[in-house]
């Protein structure tokens, strides 16, 4: 028997996928994000980012079989980053525990990645992407700021600063994180370009968060992300600007598509 899985009534994989979820004080809205997530993932990793409420047996309760760990230091990048190293997964999905990303999704990005694309980042902006919970002054911002990166990187991003995103494991160490605070994802996408990744954005649709308060901050975040630009651009070198990666038309499932669908990812 080929060790291949549908996840769909028209494709299968073979790579495993790990969903790393960073939750600090989420314990109201990790069932949300629970129920969204596709059963055909292969491992949950939930970093906890020294939450005072129930976050940590919530995640216990809500899948015993999640791998639950806390954060070393403090910010989400920080958080990413422990969770990426902790995953075991061929493939790593990186999604937020306020219940603003839909795990239904994850499909799109794996898709992405098994026919081709090194990086898969989702998008708000790019064909039925969309966000009902982005303020007009962070959408500006995300714009101004998504244009300087395309300018220096010769990239095409059409949404820098979402928290969506998923990447072969293997490109870990090319990535180089090392980024504590929420300025985490703007350095992921100009790794992947700067590394040389074939990078595909998967349209996504963000929705509020569903319980709590937001730590965003649209100068202090908009300042460092825009530190983080000028130190990418100016502190080391470009490789090579991101490419394009035309992703062909998912075929009806069988045995043997399958297998060459995935034997040349």
């Amino acid at each position: 028997m080929l060790p291949y899985r549908p996840i769909s009534p028209t494709f299968a994989i073979k790579p495993t996928v790990s969903v790393i979820i960073p939750a600090r004080n989420e314990a109201a809205n990790l069932p949300h994000v629970f129920r969204t997530l596709p059963p055909w993932i292969n491992e949950i990793v939930v970093v906890d980012g020294h939450s005072v409420d129930d976050t940590v047996a919530v995640a216990h309760e809500l899948c015993p079989q999640a791998t639950v760990i806390t954060q070393p230091g403090k910010g989400k990048g920080d958080a990413l980053i422990a969770g990426f190293r902790a995953a075991t997964g061929d493939i790593l999905v990186a999604m937020d525990a306020d219940g603003s990303t839909d795990g239904a999704e994850i499909i799109q990005f794996v898709g992405a990645l098994v026919v081709g694309a090194d990086y898969a980042k989702g998008s708000r902006f790019s064909g039925s992407g969309g966000s009902s919970d982005i303020t007009a002054g962070r959408r500006y911002g995300n714009w101004l700021l998504g244009s300087m990166v395309n300018k220096m990187f010769g990239t095409q991003f059409t949404d820098l600063c979402y928290g969506y995103n998923a990447f072969w494991a293997r490109h870990l160490d090319a990535l180089g994180l090392d980024c504590p605070g929420f300025e985490i994802e703007t350095m992921m996408n100009i790794r992947a370009a700067k590394a040389g990744l074939r990078i595909h954005e998967v349209p996504s649709f963000e929705r509020p968060r569903i319980n709590g308060e937001s730590n965003l901050s649209v100068v202090n975040d908009g300042w460092r992300i825009l530190k983080l630009i000028l130190r990418e651009r100016f502190g080391g070198a470009v490789r090579r600007a991101a490419q394009a990666v035309p992703l062909p038309a998912a075929e009806p499932f069988a045995a043997e598509a399958a297998e060459a669908r995935v034997e040349g990812a």
